[in-house]
């Protein structure tokens, strides 16, 4: 059964949770049509000599969904398995991603079919050069402005940032998000989505009645998203039990040290060895009897094959796409609350605006007055989200949907179809 739910494409994935919430919208079949039609995809070669003198290939894309808000806002995913599919899909998340959160942006998403993992960087900065040099009419700070995501890093933005500057013979920090402070990055920015997480997760967790202190919580994914996030919930008096990576699950029922475990995957690299809990399979943290799961790792990791066997009370999706729609129905029915990726993770859109708009006026923030404005963005939103879905009797992700979808359909009727 679980082999049948990875089959469904991520994109399908994404179209079923728009179609439940614009149905409660009586949205007009053009404007459907208009909505679920991204507006460029782009595949193209990227060719590149590899360091022993070896010519390869490799496949690059890049979708941009929607403008009617402002330019395409998206990262760029460096993966063996990037696919069409799923950077349509991540780029129509977007979409409603920067909507829920009320930002001036629309949805982007591209990548490159590559494993970085078994690229020097000299390669990397190779196939990063082509990349950005193929977009170079297609992105800017007012068209489409990318951002790192999976297996890409500031270093990437970096070099992404340099190539377009060369090409249009002018600095423009603006093009990318994202990127070392020392060219215009934001403090607070590679922390934003996994304090995003916690922000949200706490405030529901309050209308909830789960009191941090000692609320028990997994993180799936140990991560820049996951491993920030497990700091913030033990900050708050949270006792995480169990966090994972690719190495593994450790599961320690009194609860880890989550500054030793992060300094530890910082030395190691990962996980893998680590002693302050007993290894268990990812399988099986996703099980475990808990107040909070925080799925931070890849898409379908809560399906139709597992959700019966979720002992949460509360899910907030950290990564894109964790939960199937087929396993959304599971938790519903169930009873257990899901805080959907489109707000859970928008943290690091929120701050990557927050970059775009500092790089644009040339004044940059103190860390702490990015962390003050991105917890008002957070708790605004979540706020009006939460009291639609409390007004309509809906779960948050269909609230979330409709608040995103609302304000999108608003921008495009108000500046009408070009044609």
């Amino acid at each position: 059964m679980i082999t049948a739910v990875r089959e469904v494409s991520v994109f399908g994935d994404a179209i079923a949770y728009f179609n439940e919430a614009a149905a409660l919208l009586d949205l007009n079949p053009g404007m459907r049509r208009l909505l679920t039609k991204p507006s460029r995809q782009i595949i193209f070669s990227i060719p590149f000599q590899r360091d022993n003198g070896e010519l390869e290939v490799f496949t690059g894309y890049r979708v941009q969904y929607n403008f009617a808000r402002g330019p395409a806002k998206g990262g760029i995913r460096f993966h063996p398995g990037v696919t069409l599919d799923e950077v349509t899909a991540l780029a129509f998340w977007m979409t409603w991603k920067c909507a829920v959160v009320d930002l001036p942006f629309g949805g982007g998403k591209g990548g490159v079919t590559c494993d970085p993992s078994t690229l020097s960087m000299g390669e990397l900065e190779r196939i990063t050069r082509r990349y950005a040099a193929e977009l170079v009419e297609v992105v800017g700070p007012d068209k489409d402005v990318p951002a790192p995501d999976v297996g890409t890093t500031p270093q990437i933005m970096a070099w992404f940032m340099d190539t377009y500057s060369m090409h249009v013979r002018q600095h423009t920090p603006g093009v990318v998000t994202g990127k070392p402070l020392e060219i215009g990055g934001s403090r607070g920015r590679v922390e934003a989505t996994g304090r995003g997480v916690s922000l949200v997760a706490l405030a529901q967790m309050k209308r909830m009645g789960i009191e941090p202190k000692g609320a028990r919580v997994v993180v799936q994914g140990f991560g820049n998203v996951g491993s920030v996030a497990a700091r913030m919930f033990a900050d708050a008096g949270c006792t995480i039990i169990a966090v994972s990576d690719v190495t593994g699950a450790y599961h320690n029922d009194r609860g880890l040290d989550i500054a030793g475990a992060t300094a530890y995957a910082q030395e190691h690299h990962s996980l893998d060895g680590y002693r302050g809990g007993e290894r268990i399979t990812n399988e099986a943290l996703l099980e475990l009897p808990c107040d909070v799961l925080v799925p931070a790792a890849l898409e379908k990791q809560l399906n139709v094959g597992n959700a019966a066997r979720v002992q949460a009370k509360l899910i907030v999706e950290g990564a894109n796409g964790p939960t199937t729609p087929e396993a959304d129905h599971i938790f519903s029915q169930r009873g257990i609350s899901v805080i959907p990726d489109i707000l859970a993770n928008a943290g690091g859109v929120t701050v990557s605006y927050f970059e775009w708009a500092q790089d644009r006026s040339g004044y940059f923030w103190k860390e702490s007055e990015v962390n003050e404005r991105l917890g008002d963005v957070m708790h605004e939103n979540f706020a009006r989200v939460s009291e639609l879905a409390d007004r309509r009797g809906v779960s948050l992700r269909t609230a979330a949907y409709m608040v995103a979808i609302d304000r999108v359909v608003q921008s495009m009727n108000t500046r009408g179809v070009y044609a």
